[in-house]
């Protein structure tokens, strides 16, 4: 009797061994998938703050709460179950499905560019596209599924990377890895983006309520600096989604043999890095994402009408064809 205790302890001893070096094995492919998507994270936290522009600061949180559980549900009920489909079954679509995401970011950060430089032709187009909002929480709404919507294409990029960097055999352990990347990543973008844009309120308690004088004086400095520090945080978040969407396209165009755009950037990159040594990583990182996001703006602007005299009808017209929307 003994004995058959001893043997089963030592099972259950081996079992948690195995367990405990799965669970070791699962964070280390976790944090390397994180690490692997980190320039897509940082996109993802670079465009959410504008989505808080305009609003008052008590919808500020909840807005940003609104978006993160939607990034959640994105990558956990979509994008987590449709990535280990696709990989498993047709990993040929990944690509395309990812550039029509990237031509869509390209589409929403040129439409910005649009809208500063031409607002009433902007407005017009936008018209043509979703009705106008007529009271806050209206606009609110849209402002949220705009934001969730986009949310979905730099989380597609997100998980696509993870995906890529994940070593696990089988299909649970894979499932596994991308929900503590999902997660994870969101939880840091999006506690970012709530510490962001609640910095002007920090600022005004520290003002007030600083003991020192030099506290009050970094709190007021702090107030005063947010709307610009906001106003350029919204300008880098239209350039991500371009830039981000031009290097989709232009990774994207290699499975289909075309590969004159990625050599060239990867030439222009390589030429800046070895002409400026001293910050070689990040001189080719800005030449790449300069040409990516020329790249991103052309297509943007050609999607522009495309969509406002093509997609917009079409879609328009489907919606209608559904019942009860006649």
């Amino acid at each position: 009797m003994s004995v058959g205790l001893l043997a089963l302890l030592d099972d259950v001893a081996g079992l948690v061994k195995v367990a405990a070096a799965s669970l070791d094995d699962i964070a280390g492919q976790a944090g390397k998938a994180g690490v692997k998507a980190a320039g897509a994270v940082i996109d993802d936290a670079a465009v959410t703050p504008r989505y808080v522009d305009g609003f008052t600061a008590d919808r500020e949180l909840p807005i940003v709460g609104a978006i993160a559980w939607g990034s959640i549900r994105n990558k956990i009920l979509i994008l987590l179950p449709a990535a280990l489909l696709l990989s498993t079954f047709l990993p040929w679509l990944i690509t395309p499905l990812l550039m029509l995401g990237g031509g869509y970011l390209c589409y929403e950060g040129a439409e910005k560019v649009f809208h500063a430089f031409a607002p009433h032709q902007a407005e017009a187009h936008e018209a043509k596209l979703e009705p106008v909002a007529i009271n806050a929480s209206t606009l609110e709404d849209q402002k949220i599924a705009g934001a969730i919507q986009t949310d979905f294409i730099l989380s597609a990029e997100i998980m696509t990377i993870a995906l890529s960097a994940i070593e696990a055999p089988d299909v649970l352990t894979r499932a596994i890895i991308l929900a503590i990347v999902a997660i994870g990543i969101t939880a840091v973008v999006y506690g970012g983006v709530a510490l962001i844009v609640k910095g002007d309120d920090f600022g005004l308690w520290m003002a007030r309520h600083a003991r020192s004088g030099g506290g009050r004086a970094f709190g007021r400095a702090l107030v005063k600096g947010m709307p610009g520090f906001m106003q350029a945080l919204s300008v880098v978040g239209t350039a991500a989604m371009i830039w981000v969407g031009g290097g989709i396209i232009a990774h994207g165009l290699v499975q289909f043999g075309i590969t004159g755009p990625e050599h060239f950037i990867e030439a222009a990159s390589e030429w800046a890095a070895h002409a400026m040594p001293a910050i070689g990583g990040f001189a080719g990182w800005v030449v790449m994402a300069l040409i990516d996001g020329v790249g991103g703006l052309i297509l943007g602007a050609l999607l522009i009408p495309v969509v406002g005299t093509v997609i917009a009808p079409a879609f328009k017209a489907a919606k209608g064809l559904l019942p009860g929307r006649a």
